[in-house]
Parts: C-alpha cells; structure tokens; sequence
C-alpha cells in the first residue's frame, strides 16, 4: 500500500453517469486485478474507494459513477495535467488456480469496472465468458475492452440491447453450454442473492466482491464491516472485497 500524488492523464465521461479516470502513479505499483483504491476529493475528510479497472505500467484506469458530492466534485474538478491524492493498492484481489481453465465472469453496474481487471488478468490463459448487466442502452460502457480477452454476453434490464434481464439469468441460460471451473463477481447485493441461489448446489467455486461504504480503506473504522455465515464478521476493505460466495451474508 502507497500514498502517491499522482498526474491525472484523462477524467471523461463514458456512459450514462459513468466517468473513467486515468492517472499516473509514476512508477509501477503491484497491483492486482480485483484491488481498489482510495482517492481524495479535495478537502473533504473521507477518500472515495474505487476499484481499479485497468493497470497498463505505471498508468492506472479507476471508472465510476456520479452518486454523491464527492464523485461530483471528482468529476467536475479534476483534469488532465492535475494531481490527485490517491492510496493504493488496497484490499486482496481475484485468485483463478492453474487448474481452472474456464471463468465465468458475472457484474453488474459498476461492478463490471473491477471484472475487467480479472478480464485483462487472465485473458489469454483462460478461456473466459463475461455476463455484463446494465440498466439500458445508454449505461453501457467498455464492450470493446471486455471483447479482447472474453466472449462477451450484454444483458440489460429493459432489453434495449442485448439479452432481456440480468446478467445472473443470462448466465444460468448458458451454463451448461460454458460449463465453468469458476466464477467471478461483483454487483449489487440482489443480483450477488440471485447468484448464489443459481449456484448453491452446482459444486463450483464463487468468488465475489462486495460493495461496501467505507471510511478508511485500510480497516481501522469497521464503517465497512459485513457478517459472516459463520456468525463472524469481516472488514470489506482489509479482509476482502473478494469472498468467497460461502462466506458472507448476502
């Protein structure tokens, strides 16, 4: 984990209230795929975790959505040429054993952002099918980048392009033509739900990152904290973002 003042290299919009920030780390960070990091907005006490999308040297891709004040701001006031504040790498990432050759990869929203770091990861060792889920049309972002490494399969939920519903279902429509040795995921917590029902009695592996608030990033404020099935409970921040499906409450 690092403090760095990174150069940003480009902040432009994509999609439908979805930015893509590029920033220069000045070095090579190692990063993996599945990582986040912290970046701060201005003066404003708490950092925003984003995951990052894209590694390529020392040149590091983070794309979010506007919600709030902060990702507003981040939006509005950083340009090309700025330097940003940002703490990274942070969290543990995607793991795809030697043994698994076929990865399915299932997002939705901006979870589809830290999928294609796994995408660009394994791409060329594995054979990988991605199940991307968007709202409409117009939220869809980054098909050319997910159609280098995977075979890729749209799903959106009003059915203006792609398959008509979530990605969750359009993957159990496939499963049995893919048949994979594993899946990865990220999304929010009704389609993570719906994943795991699909799965519970397939015998595969699941691995998932969570999307949480959070304070720090570094698991000191517990604002993150989610339970256990084991009754337990686990920082999303240190301790994940990446589960196992099993693991976690959902």
């Amino acid at each position: 984990m690092r403090e760095v003042n990174a150069l940003v290299l480009e902040n432009k919009i994509i999609a439908e209230d979805v930015y893509s920030l590029t920033f220069s780390t000045k070095e090579r960070l190692p990063i993996r795929c599945g990582q986040f990091c912290m970046i701060a907005v201005g003066a404003r006490p708490l950092r925003r975790p984003i995951a990052v999308c894209k590694v390529d040297g020392e040149c590091v891709t983070v794309c979010y959505r506007l919600k709030g004040e902060g990702t507003r701001a981040l939006a509005s006031d950083y340009h090309a040429g700025d330097s940003v504040t940002v703490l990274l790498p942070l969290g543990n990432g995607f793991y795809v054993k030697d043994g698994e050759k076929r990865v399915a990869v299932i997002g939705g929203g901006v979870g589809i952002f830290p999928l294609i770091s796994a995408i660009r990861e394994y791409g060329g060792k594995k054979e990988i099918a991605a199940y991307m889920g968007f709202r409409n049309k117009q939220a869809v972002c980054m098909e050319e980048e997910m159609r280098k490494n995977a075979t890729l399969t749209i799903a959106t939920d009003d059915g203006s392009v792609g398959y008509h519903g979530t990605a969750v279902e359009a993957f159990e429509k496939d499963f049995e033509r893919f048949k994979p040795d594993v899946v990865l995921a990220c999304g929010p917590t009704p389609m993570l739900r719906a994943l795991k029902e699909a799965m519970k009695d397939k015998g595969i592996p699941v691995y998932v990152s969570l999307e949480e608030r959070m304070g720090c990033g570094i698991g000191a404020c517990l604002v993150c904290v989610c339970d256990k099935t084991n009754g337990a409970h686990a920082r999303v921040c240190k301790d994940g973002p990446v589960f196992e499906i099993g693991e976690v409450a959902l």
